[in-house]
């Protein structure tokens, strides 16, 4: 059932649990540099997407959302040097397990750089490598996000299994043709195969090594 060689993993809302931090951060940040937008966002509406590309859609023009974009990004580093970013049950024992079995695990995330090396300060997690939003000129859910994951590790798509959270990050994965496991949701974005939690990937690859 979980035949595939590479994982490549979505890190917000996949492996730690950083959806709250994210969200105050942004209502934190839109409170000064765009009041008007908060009425009607939606945290969960933006899921997936890079911080630029979000301030871009909630601001009027460029120098409003770099303000906003980082402010949110000193914010949110903040949060998560105060401990306020954790991983999700189940996740390291689901990257052991693949390293176990001889998967390969990498990091795909729509995070800032220097977001996520804080947060893999904070919560360890053994992967063998990192794409950010720094490293790629689009944002989820373009399908060119994964594409550079695939050109950049040498991966063939049918070899590999993207592990998202969002419908933004399916989107990008599936367009890309990547078999694609919805993490954290009972019902599945398009494309994606839907999965409650991460320990319950654990038991399905647990299930497959042993035959």
């Amino acid at each position: 059932m979980l035949p595939w060689t590479v994982w490549l993993c979505d890190l917000d809302g996949t492996l730690v649990d950083s959806a709250p931090a994210h969200e105050a951060a942004f209502r934190h940040a839109l409170a000064e540099h765009a009041p008007a937008a908060l009425e009607t966002f939606r945290y969960a509406d933006h899921a997936g997407a890079s911080t630029a590309a979000v301030a871009a859609r909630l601001t009027g023009g460029p120098a409003a959302a770099a303000r906003l974009a980082r402010h949110k990004q000193r914010l949110y580093r903040a949060y998560v040097e105060a401990g306020l970013v954790r991983p999700f049950p189940g996740a390291h024992r689901l990257l052991d397990a693949l390293g176990a079995a001889g998967r390969a695990a990498y990091l795909v995330t729509g995070g800032s750089r220097a977001s996520v090396e804080r947060v893999l300060s904070a919560c360890p997690l053994p992967v063998r490598d990192v794409l950010t939003a720094d490293d790629v000129p689009v944002s989820k859910p373009d399908p060119g996000f994964y594409r550079a994951a695939c050109r950049r590790w040498g991966v063939r798509p049918a070899a590999a299994v993207a592990l998202e959270d969002s419908a933004h990050g399916v989107a990008s994965a599936v367009g890309a043709g990547l078999a694609t496991l919805h993490v954290h949701t009972a019902e599945a974005a398009p494309g994606a195969v839907a999965a409650p939690d991460l320990d319950h990937i654990v038991s399905l690859l647990e299930r497959w090594s042993a035959r």
